[in-house]
């Protein structure tokens, strides 16, 4: 693959060339694997379009996205139907950014495209852990007898990594089985991040992390496919990153799971546009 081009569109601030860039963000746009709403593949579009709503800067962390060299490279083309085939196409995105020394942060889509990047940071660092937000465990070992579902990522991705390498927060959803499962071989803190710094200052090890969106309180972000009650606040959620950024070797993210269709104010929306501001600017790189 030659080196990428800049995004025409682009999200507020990551306009740099792609040689210059020590963060890439791109988009996934893929739902076909939703078992409720559709509508997460528009995600990344709504995003970039809105940024401009919101500033560069971030008073929550005293920096700004001019300050970083941030490079946009779009949304990936994904043919219909063919679910292997998008995840390899995210993967080879993936390896592509990584091997040449740059941090990828993806914008999905659904869940289950964490999987590509996933099988790309791994293969690079394989003492790989991974944090989870989310208000799903996505630990089913198949949904309606397939095992490529955004309703099992998180076990396909164990499948890769092994037992405790997986820390997931905010968890307020699942089937028994996937709580029997997070018991014996992930680290899961339901309901919040109130187990996070500590953890945080454990992990030594390169980290993937990923954002679905809906870890957020449903009144607070209803734009997503599947909307669960309760859940933690905007400010809960940004201070979170900022203590995953600030203690551990992030070397690759994604958000994930906004449904723009779903909330017709924006409100969601906005909400992924800062979350995105303030992760690109926690995280090192």
């Amino acid at each position: 693959m030659n080196e990428l081009s800049r995004n025409i569109s682009t999200f507020i601030g990551c306009d740099c060339e792609y040689k210059d860039a020590s963060k890439v963000i791109f988009g996934a746009p893929f739902d076909g694997t939703t078992s409720y709403r559709p509508g997460t593949r528009f995600a990344s579009q709504y995003i970039r379009n809105e940024s401009y709503g919101i500033e560069t800067y971030s008073p929550y962390q005293d920096k700004d996205l001019e300050d970083i060299n941030v490079f946009d490279g779009g949304d990936l083309e994904f043919p219909f139907g063919n679910t292997e085939k998008i995840l390899s196409m995210i993967e080879e995105y993936e390896t592509k950014v990584l091997d040449d020394g740059k941090l990828p942060i993806m914008i999905g889509g659904e869940h289950l495209v964490t999987l590509g990047a996933v099988r790309a940071a791994v293969k690079k660092y394989p003492d790989l852990h991974i944090i989870h937000f989310d208000a799903h465990a996505d630990l089913r070992e198949d949904y309606l007898g397939e095992k490529l579902s955004h309703a099992c990522v998180l076990r396909r991705c164990h499948d890769l990594v092994g037992d405790g390498r997986i820390f997931q927060f905010g968890i307020r959803s699942g089937e028994r089985a996937e709580f029997k499962f997070a018991a014996e071989h992930t680290t899961m803190c339901k309901f919040d991040f109130a187990k996070l710094y500590e953890i945080c200052k454990q992990i030594k090890a390169p980290v993937y992390f990923t954002i679905d969106l809906d870890v957020l309180d449903s009144s607070v972000f209803p734009g997503t496919g599947t909307p669960e009650a309760g859940g933690v606040s905007f400010n809960q959620l940004i201070a979170a990153i900022i203590t995953v950024g600030g203690l551990t070797n992030v070397v690759a993210a994604d958000i994930n799971e906004l449904s723009p269709p779903y909330d017709p104010s924006g409100v969601s929306t906005a909400c992924a546009c800062k979350t995105l501001r303030e992760l690109l600017l926690a995280i090192k790189g």
